[in-house]
């Protein structure tokens, strides 16, 4: 296929034959095409044919395409206005400055000529910020691009688990963990406590967490379940502490600690942000917890210790 040997500075022609578009065609046709292909390819759409690297070439060459159309309408319009003697050059320079040099014709034909090159001039920007996260994002040479070792530990690398999966089972193999098992040759069993997870994914994570490897997203969902418990803990100990009966300047010590708890919380709800960028599954994903609500059950909580 044409996406399978694109390379990013590849020819305009080339880019033509990415969006399945021939030269010459208008700027709906390449936007439609773009539309189809990016739904077709984009990683997270979880559609079988989704394709992170035939994603990026499609996006470099709907770039490409789109630079190659704005090149030959500033060429058209400057040769129309090379031909056009019999307006008086003054004025038109003047007219020129005002929509930084873009269109021609009269005042009202040039700023809906500017407006369409705004658009496409964001869109161009746009693209170029999805290029630049899908790249970071999938691209192994981010490695070489680190300034030192701590560094180059943090940028993750998909390979890194794949390679890590099948040196677990070859060690394991080597040692005889897998001869003279009750279920040899048998095919793996499915995760029957929930049919909503994938399998295969099951499985990986099962393998890894034997031999001793946590996901990044267990570690952090677990760090957030403990962290929140000792707050919970904290603010009911702190009230406790105030006991009663609730004079005024007690119900300032209180104020100050429910301050410190909604900060807490803030720095909490970020890390289950960041959380969610990482797990693999939607129905893992967290929602954050409330202030307010965290600081009546802790308030219904003292009542009933005190009851």
């Amino acid at each position: 296929r044409m996406l399978s040997g694109y390379k990013p500075k590849s020819n305009v022609k080339d880019s033509y034959k990415i969006l399945e578009l021939e030269e010459g065609c208008s700027l709906d046709d390449i936007r439609n095409s773009y539309r189809n292909l990016a739904k077709k390819y984009h990683p997270d759409s979880g559609s079988t044919t989704a394709d992170s690297e035939a994603f990026v070439k499609v996006e470099e060459a709907y770039r490409v395409v789109l630079s190659d159309v704005a090149t030959k309408k500033r060429s058209n319009e400057n040769n129309e206005e090379e031909e056009d003697q019999s307006k008086s050059k003054a004025p038109q320079h003047r007219h020129y400055l005002s929509f930084e040099g873009v269109g021609f014709g009269t005042p009202s034909q040039r700023e809906k000529q500017y407006m369409q090159f705004r658009v496409d001039r964001a869109t161009e920007q746009v693209l170029e910020y999805r290029k630049q996260r899908l790249e970071s994002q999938y691209a192994v040479t981010d490695l070489m691009k680190a300034k030192d070792v701590r560094q180059s530990k943090k940028v993750k690398i998909t390979q890194a688990v794949e390679r890590l999966v099948e040196d677990l089972i070859q060690e394991s193999m080597a040692k005889g963990d897998f001869d003279n098992l009750s279920g040899k040759g048998k095919p793996l069993q499915k995760f029957s406590d929930c049919p909503h997870i994938d399998p295969m994914t099951h499985n990986l994570n099962r393998i890894l967490i034997d031999n001793g490897y946590q996901p990044e997203w267990i570690l952090m969902q677990k760090e957030i379940r403990e962290t929140i418990e000792q707050l919970r803990k904290s603010v009911v100990a702190s009230r406790r502490n105030l006991g009663e009966p609730m004079t005024p300047y007690r119900q300032k010590q209180w104020n100050r600690i429910c301050e410190q708890f909604t900060e807490d919380i803030r720095k909490l709800n970020k890390r289950i942000d960041n959380f969610n960028l990482v797990v693999p599954l939607l129905s893992r994903q967290m929602v954050h917890f409330s202030a307010d609500k965290e600081i009546v059950r802790a308030q219904k909580t003292y009542e009933a210790l005190m009851e």
